[in-house]
């Protein structure tokens, strides 16, 4: 009997299992790009012929930015495109206090474009005499210009050097920040009153809009914006939007109806429609008509 012949896998097999000089050639290209790699790793990635020569900083203002260009420039010209730290640009621009954030990118094989993603002043932290703008993470910010019309935020410790602890005036300052900029200039202070009330910010007019714990802002703010400009919540003395899908306006006077303002007739006491001075039956609430 003869050997079985080989099936339609076999032959299958055997034609795509690669000869001696096939397997040659394939380690050979493996080899290179190996060796291609360890090139870019080990000295294309640091070469001069990606260095960093062309640098552009956009996004900074006020009277650092031309300090904080020099830096990130300095820093960036030790760089190449292909090896980019972002971290080390972060440490460049981290001794000022209005740097929030560094974005760059490059753009082979020589240009670098950074952007600075600076902290807006928000509030006006208070201690111990001094003053200093507040970020809405915080951080304080020395030196940056701020607008005067910006809320103030009473500091219950010593002025921080970098950033608020966690706390009532963290909060506070959070709360400041979401507020959409037309209403900003109608904030005179912010303060945390309590666990129940949490932050409370004091309007312009002396309303009180009632926050609770520096969560969902952006909803929290829309609903004292809304209830603010309705004339119906005219001469409230506060706006509580803990729950910003009802908000509550309080402290309205009383609205007195010309109509029905309380009239008693002075000798019998019993009271008397004020529009027709005719005594009232007290078990409709209507004046009683007497038939001539």
């Amino acid at each position: 009997a003869g050997g079985a012949r080989p099936g339609a896998a076999g032959r299958l097999r055997g034609a795509l299992t690669p000869g001696p000089r096939a397997r040659r050639w394939l380690i050979a290209c493996a080899l290179v790009v190996a060796l291609l790699g360890g090139l870019y790793l080990l000295w294309l990635r640091d070469s001069p012929l990606v260095a960093v020569d062309d640098v552009t900083v956009t996004g900074v203002e006020g009277r650092d930015a031309d300090r904080i260009r020099t830096a990130l420039i300095s820093t960036a010209e030790t760089m190449t495109t292909l090896n980019v730290d972002r971290a080390r640009l972060a440490d460049a621009a981290a001794a000022f206090p209005s740097v929030a954030r560094v974005e760059a990118t490059a753009d082979f094989p020589h240009a670098l474009h950074i952007h600075v993603v600076e902290h807006r002043p928000v509030a006006i932290a208070q201690a111990g005499g001094r003053s200093q703008p507040l970020a809405a993470d915080g951080s304080v910010l020395a030196g940056v210009e701020a607008s005067d019309d910006l809320p103030t935020i009473d500091l219950a410790v010593a002025m921080p050097a970098r950033r608020l602890g966690p706390g009532a005036a963290r909060d506070a300052a959070a709360v400041a920040g979401a507020a959409p900029a037309p209403f900003v200039g109608r904030i005179e202070s912010l303060a945390r009153e309590g666990d129940a009330r949490g932050v409370v910010a004091t309007l312009d007019d002396g309303t009180e809009v009632v926050f609770g714990e520096p969560a969902r802002l952006a909803a929290k703010w829309a609903a004292a914006v809304r209830v603010l400009a309705d004339d119906e919540a005219d001469g409230a003395t506060y706006v509580d939007v803990r729950i910003p899908e009802r908000p509550v306006a309080g402290g309205l006077a009383p609205v007195a109806s010309e109509s029905y303002a309380p009239a008693y007739d002075p000798v019998t006491g019993a009271p008397i429609d004020p529009a027709t001075g005719l005594p009232i039956d007290p078990s409709t609430g209507a004046p009683t008509y007497t038939q001539p």
